[in-house]
């Protein structure tokens, strides 16, 4: 009985966030090009833009990630809101820029900005590939947190396998409806359940197994003293130089990572975004929630073999049935949406700069793209089923390899005298390194993340080739300042 109820109201929450791509595709602009499609239209305004980009920060790893960090490895796992607060605050300066760069010339994402800025479609493309292998793991991650939720809701009556294909089902109809617009209607409904039941459980759970705040912090601080520390109970590698490096080096990669680019392209003008800057590193506050509750499942329930699930055994035998439905709602798509936003930046950058580039598939590229979408989500998929394992090798150098990829954006937007051929020859390098070092065991090396290693190493490249064969790059092809109003 317990079962049908909470299943029910999740059921319900999932056919409303198809619901709302629906709508959001009936009230949106008739047209059905590529920039309707990948980036809005460049018509969001400051909530839709607000909630969209949120919702990247707020994704299945809010709900079982940071709990399951903190139950581990201790206040570490607090490195997430240092990131996203310094990603935000660079993305005051950064996302203008790329969004007049990207309005000016029709660009609408990450590869197209590439292969514009050097006049090398094959770079471009290579962007695109190296992006992807990137990317792809963070949708395999979503399901795999997709079907640890449907099965705790269902009280283990929905088994993963059939989560992970309704994960799939879910993501792919409403992007492929209403691609970015339908992504920040759902997140409104994502941040307003995301928001109310971490206040709910940021009540509950203290009062409930505790009795007070004050009882819950006694106990961390008496028994459990290491997990308040640097570099914690477990690992001796997650130090202060660690923590700094890893807060640094994801800070800077925020700002060029493919989805949250696509937010920033999405917005109506740039002041939307400077708002949102000024705004979402104060939301990022509610991060502290699951990993203080983190901490409290230590004493409440001790010896979990996944940590992941930390947060929802404290509540699946204690709360009702309809709110555990709700609550499991609020985790269910805070996978779907960032989910759907990975399939649609794979897509559009396939679409847009590897197999629309030719005349004759030119005019086809949202044809393309969704096409795109819907693979790269079927080949997380079967990998999560058939190979789970070599994904989540892949996840271990998703951002620190995704870096790699900054200054072939950044730099080179602002230096006329960066080259395509520094660029391959900086990524050649710090991708080569990030590798090696973390398949090797080598991250972090010295204390210090292997992201931020490869990245020097790879700009010391990157200016050296330059500054020894310097390009003669067009003045429209670079960053322009925004001109005074």
């Amino acid at each position: 009985m317990n079962a049908s109820i909470s299943v029910a109201v999740l059921a319900a929450f999932l056919m409303a966030t198809v619901a709302l791509g629906i709508a959001a595709r009936a009230r949106g602009p008739k047209t059905r090009d590529l920039v309707e499609w990948s980036i809005g239209g460049r018509s969001l305004g400051l909530l839709l833009t607000l909630v969209l980009m949120a919702g990247e920060t707020y994704t299945s790893f809010s709900y079982l990630g940071a709990a399951g960090w903190s139950y581990t490895h201790g206040l570490s796992a607090l490195y997430v809101v240092a990131y996203l607060s310094i990603g935000m605050s660079i993305s005051y300066v950064i996302a203008p820029m790329l969004w007049n760069y990207a309005h000016t010339h029709n660009l609408v994402g990450l590869s197209d900005i590439v292969a514009h800025r050097f006049a090398a479609p094959w770079l471009g493309a290579l962007t695109a590939v190296l992006a992807t292998v990137f990317v792809l793991p963070y949708i395999q991650l979503q399901i795999t947190g997709l079907g640890v939720v449907v099965a705790t809701v269902s009280y283990g009556t929905i088994g993963l396998s059939v989560a992970y294909l309704i994960a799939f089902a879910v993501s792919e109809a409403f992007i492929l409806m209403s691609g970015l617009r339908g992504t920040a209607w759902v997140s409104v409904l994502k941040d307003v359940l995301a928001v109310l039941t971490l206040a709910f459980v940021f009540v509950y759970i203290p009062l409930h197994y505790f009795g007070s705040y004050s009882a819950l912090l006694h106990r961390i601080t008496d028994d459990r003293r290491a997990w308040l520390t640097l570099p914690g109970p477990t690992s001796h590698t997650l130090g202060i130089g660690w923590f700094i490096s890893t807060a640094v080096l994801n800070g800077v990669v925020f700002t060029v990572f493919p989805t949250q680019l696509a937010g920033f392209l999405g917005a109506r003008n740039p002041q939307a975004l400077r708002r949102n800057a000024i705004i979402l590193p104060v939301y990022q506050v509610l991060l502290f929630v699951p990993v203080t509750l983190g901490l409290a499942a230590l004493f409440v329930v001790p010896g979990l073999k996944d940590s992941n699930l930390a947060l929802f055994e404290m509540i699946r035998t204690e709360v009702p049935a309809w709110l555990l439905g709700v609550i499991g709602a609020a985790g269910a798509l805070s996978a779907i949406v960032p989910m759907a936003m990975f399939m649609l930046v794979i897509g559009t950058m396939w679409g847009r700069s590897v197999l629309g580039i030719h005349p004759r598939t030119a005019s086809r590229q949202r044809e393309l793209s969704q096409a795109v979408a819907v693979l790269a989500g079927l080949a997380a998929l079967v990998m999560t089923y058939t190979w789970p394992n070599a994904l989540v090798r892949l996840s271990l150098v998703s951002y620190e390899g995704m870096a790699q990829l900054m200054p072939a954006v950044l730099i080179a937007l602002l230096w006329r005298k960066v080259s395509a051929t520094a660029v391959v020859a900086g990524l050649a390098v710090g991708v080569s390194l990030v590798c090696w070092l973390v398949f090797t065991d080598n991250d972090p090396l010295h204390g210090i993340n292997a992201g931020l290693v490869a990245l020097i190493a790879n700009i010391v490249v990157v200016s050296t080739v330059s500054l020894i064969r310097p390009a003669a790059t067009p003045v429209e092809r670079l960053a322009r300042p925004e001109p005074v109003s």
